[in-house]
């Protein structure tokens, strides 16, 4: 079962390891791999939700998302959308991007670096909003409570994490501001293009959010149209177009998890940013951190199981948060690659382990009690 759902992942994944290895050595290596725990990581809530939908359409249908669903998550979103934002903010063509990834790399090099703070204002800002959202929403399953508690009434107000996020923004590009001043003037023009990118990190978040919400509320409406067309079937004894309609929920729910995919790309690919400014590697790593989001999501629906471990998608937004902060601080200081890389993992393992634990406790419980009644209030002992 493990080998038939992830034996391409394992193929493509000793396949990119090697590449690395002949393209940059051990070095490159070992940030290949942190990618792709990166990918993986921060994509796990993507793949349960993406399951969830995957599990409601029919073969056709799925066979569709992970054909032409992986080409647009793979090659589209993976591999060219990260030449896309280098090339725009280092305002020359795709082509002459890749070319000087791949052909000059000190030129490269210096076009990412003087293109690094719009590339972290921006990434910065999406991923603080998908973290703020997150944290402000109430929800049954607590992690870390004694943070999560209080956030979680603070969330009640309206647009709270845009107006966080805007004074987050506000206050970094005032430092650039100050800093400019210290030094001649210099830096005037970073602390708007900081200013202006972030802004466009915070629309992008919320047209991309808009459109998820937009193709939900579709979906939902098809379900219901599809329901009620099935209840007159029955009354009327008639064949009516359910086919049709259940064609056009799929349908939706397909574009739907394309708008996901896209907004879970875009953290991954920012995320990346923090780690390396090398597309080859960044391409190697999320593209095999891509293929085993595919193959969980398609195990996940074989299985049936969603939520066994149920703390891995806080562990999975708070290093989003987590990324999104070293982002920010990486506009004016320089942070090692390890240290942006593995903070990430650590709260990953951190909340596996956490999940791991209480999927003992409840066990135990269970054991203990000869009943199963009481499974949401199992304290996580952080």
């Amino acid at each position: 079962m493990i080998l038939k759902t992830f034996g391409w992942s394992f193929a493509i994944t000793v396949i990119g390891l090697a590449v690395a290895v002949l393209y940059g050595g051990w070095e490159a290596f070992g940030i290949v791999a942190i990618l792709c725990v990166l990918e993986i990581s921060l994509s796990f809530d993507n793949a349960v939700v993406n399951a969830g939908i995957l599990q409601k359409m029919n073969a056709f249908w799925q066979k569709i998302f992970l054909t032409v669903g992986v080409l647009i998550a793979v090659f589209g979103m993976r591999l060219v959308f990260p030449v896309v934002i280098v090339a725009i903010s280092a305002k020359i063509g795709p082509i002459e991007a890749v070319d000087l990834a791949l052909n000059d790399a000190d030129r490269y090099q210096e076009l990412v670096t003087d293109a690094h703070p719009s590339i972290a204002a921006f990434g910065g800002m999406f991923l603080l909003m998908i973290f703020l959202d997150f944290i402000f929403e109430e929800r049954d399953i607590q992690w870390l409570r004694w943070i999560e508690r209080p956030l979680a009434k603070l969330g009640k107000v309206d647009m709270l994490s845009v107006c966080i996020a805007l004074v987050v923004l506000l206050i970094t590009s005032m430092t650039f501001a100050t800093h400019a001043h210290q030094h001649g003037g210099a830096h005037v023009d970073k602390a708007q293009t900081v200013l202006i990118s972030g802004i466009a990190g915070l629309i992008t978040y919320l047209v991309v959010g808009g459109l998820s919400g937009y193709f939900e509320n579709k979906l939902e409406e098809e379900e219901e149209r599809e329901h009620e067309a099935e209840e007159e079937a029955k009354r009327s004894g008639k064949k009516v177009t359910v086919v049709q309609l259940a064609g056009k929920a799929a349908f939706f729910m397909f574009l739907y998890l394309e708008v996901l995919d896209a907004s879970f790309s875009f953290d991954g690919v920012i995320g990346a940013f923090a780690i390396t400014n090398d597309i080859v590697l960044m391409a190697l790593g999320l593209g095999v951190g891509a293929m085993y989001v595919r193959s969980l999501t398609v195990y996940l629906v074989r299985q049936g199981t969603l939520d066994d471990y149920v703390y891995l998608e806080h562990g999975a937004h708070y290093a989003i948060g987590a990324l999104a902060v070293l982002l920010m601080v990486t506009i004016q200081y320089e942070i090692p690659e390890v240290i942006t890389g593995s903070i990430g993992v650590l709260l990953i393992a951190w909340s596996f382990w956490s999940s791991v634990r209480r999927n003992k406790a409840l066990a135990a419980a269970e054991g203990g009690s000869g009943s199963s009644d009481d499974k949401t209030e199992v304290p996580s002992g952080v």
